[in-house]
């Protein structure tokens, strides 16, 4: 891993889904720090520095939504880009998910764990992940 690797923060509950993505992030050069539930996640979202948070809706201790409205009420001014990665699909819960400044909404069921690290690699624009393809357009845009 490059000393400079774009720190990224994965809010996911399920163990499985949570270290298949962990794996492929790294694997493309990415640090990687998994929260299982929301109240753990948000306290280390505000304890250290992220270049990206790729956050799960439904988790237990509290809702991602919820997660993303405490983060940018207590950190307005913040840059860092916000994935919702989630199988809600719902035009009102995705309308929110934008209201409140997430950069991307994917439905895990549509994307593979390699589209997922492509997308995070366009977003953050990182050197680290340049041998990973870009995700194949139709699926992208299906």
């Amino acid at each position: 891993m490059p000393p400079t690797a774009k720190k990224i923060l994965l809010i996911e509950d399920e163990a499985f889904i949570a270290d298949i993505y962990a794996h492929e992030l790294t694997k493309a050069g990415f640090s990687v720090r998994v929260a299982r539930d929301g109240t753990s996640g948000l306290q280390i979202l505000e304890s250290e520095p992220f270049d990206m948070l790729l956050l799960d809706i439904m988790l237990p201790g509290m809702h991602g939504l919820e997660i993303l409205r405490q983060w940018r009420t207590k950190s307005p001014n913040s840059t860092m880009p916000v994935i919702l990665l989630t199988n809600l699909g719902q035009d009102e819960v995705i309308k929110e998910a934008f209201a409140l400044g997430a950069r991307g909404y994917l439905i895990k069921a549509s994307y593979t764990p390699k589209q997922v690290v492509s997308e995070v690699t366009n977003v953050l624009g990182s050197n680290a992940a340049s041998a990973i393809p870009p995700a194949n357009e139709e699926a992208r845009n299906g």
